[in-house]
């Protein structure tokens, strides 16, 4: 599971390096896509195959599930980490993202994320007050 929250930088090149914790379950490989809220999702290799089940599942009757397929699909990169945990950002998803320098990284449970850290800082504030002031259950079951 991934937790937490980091703030590395994005190099010249468009190379991030993975958070410590990160790094032995995407050692193997990882699969970067687009993400919604204007992220970059990253998923290992093992949690991309079983997204890629579900969505193949999907009805192609379904002009919504051929969308996102499409989307979703076409934005995704596969990558290995370098000797020095890094992984390439494509420049496609840098722009998607809207990525400079200053980057967060989070962990999302069975994904991480990784924001530019000024849309990442405004996104939690807003999220912060609402996630504060929920009364009801918003995910079934858990509390």
């Amino acid at each position: 599971m991934f937790l937490g929250t980091y703030e590395p930088k994005l190099d010249e090149k468009g190379r991030v390096i993975l958070p410590a914790k990160f790094r032995e379950e995407l050692s193997t490989g990882l699969v970067l896509t687009r993400g919604q809220e204007r992220c970059i999702y990253v998923f290992s290799a093992r949690e991309f195959e079983q997204m890629n089940e579900k969505i193949r599942q999907a009805p192609v009757t379904s002009k919504q599930a051929r969308d996102y397929m499409r989307v979703f699909l076409s934005g995704a990169s596969a990558e290995t980490p370098d000797k020095q945990h890094r992984i390439t950002v494509p420049a496609t998803l840098r722009s998607y993202a809207g990525l400079d320098r200053d980057l967060t990284v989070i962990g999302a449970g069975s994904r991480v994320e990784i924001w530019d850290a000024t849309a990442w800082q405004t996104y939690l504030a807003e999220q912060e007050a609402a996630f504060a002031d929920t009364a009801e259950e918003v995910i079934p079951g858990l509390f």
